[in-house]
């Protein structure tokens, strides 16, 4: 696809940005097996999912009371994860905001969690114009309702946007928001996104389109 028209560049976090998903799996397999010990492979099924959604399907009813030891244990894990960028990402981030294309993060977290990247990041909020987090939009993904606000923040209609995703409901989301879609196999099975994007990759070194 030829890129040279695009105004806004919008990326995922978890597993777009940052190579974390594998530690999600861990996280959440334990908390999995612990509680839902009937349904093997849960962890894999609520990638991409935020905590709401999370919680809403799997941790209501008599499991609601848990939410809260959770949450601090989500809380207390984010803090110390590692967060290693996706091979060439900050090269090509940095490509297209000399290019004039305005970039933006994506994501189902919260801003506790943003509060963690940044400490051991600092130079990561000088890489996007926008960051907009699970406070900023009223339905999560597959809603395509935080792509099309983050398009908005920059006067940009989905024609003139690419969405960067790694989930099944982040790809869902791109797609209904009518923009050109990338699809990193970070998370799932290249074979498995496919349906779900205009274009696959496995690092921002194996791009390609022309940005």
């Amino acid at each position: 696809m030829e890129m040279n028209n695009i105004k806004a560049a919008l990326f995922d976090l978890d597993g777009v940005v940052f190579d974390t998903e594998p530690q999600y799996t861990v996280f959440w397999g334990s908390q999995c097996r612990e509680f839902h010990p009937e349904h093997p492979g849960l962890e894999h099924e609520i990638k991409g999912q935020t905590l709401v959604q999370i919680y809403d399907k799997w941790f209501s009813g008599p499991l609601a009371d848990k939410r809260e030891l959770l949450t601090r244990r989500l809380d207390e894990f984010e803090q110390q994860m590692d967060y290693t960028y996706i091979e060439g990402f900050e090269q090509f981030v940095s490509s297209l905001r000399k290019r004039g294309v305005k970039t933006a993060v994506v994501t189902s977290s919260n801003r506790v969690k943003m509060e963690a990247v940044y400490r051991k990041h600092p130079e990561f909020i000088e890489l996007f114009d926008a960051i907009l987090t699970s406070e900023d939009f009223e339905r999560s993904k597959p809603d395509p309702d935080c792509y099309l606000k983050a398009a908005g923040r920059f006067g940009a209609g989905p024609s003139d946007c690419v969405v960067f995703e790694d989930s099944f409901n982040g790809l869902k989301a791109g797609r209904a928001a009518d923009m050109y879609v990338v699809g990193l196999a970070t998370t799932n099975a290249a074979d498995d996104i496919r349906p779900l994007c205009d274009e696959v990759i496995y690092n921002y070194l194996t791009l390609n389109c022309h940005f």
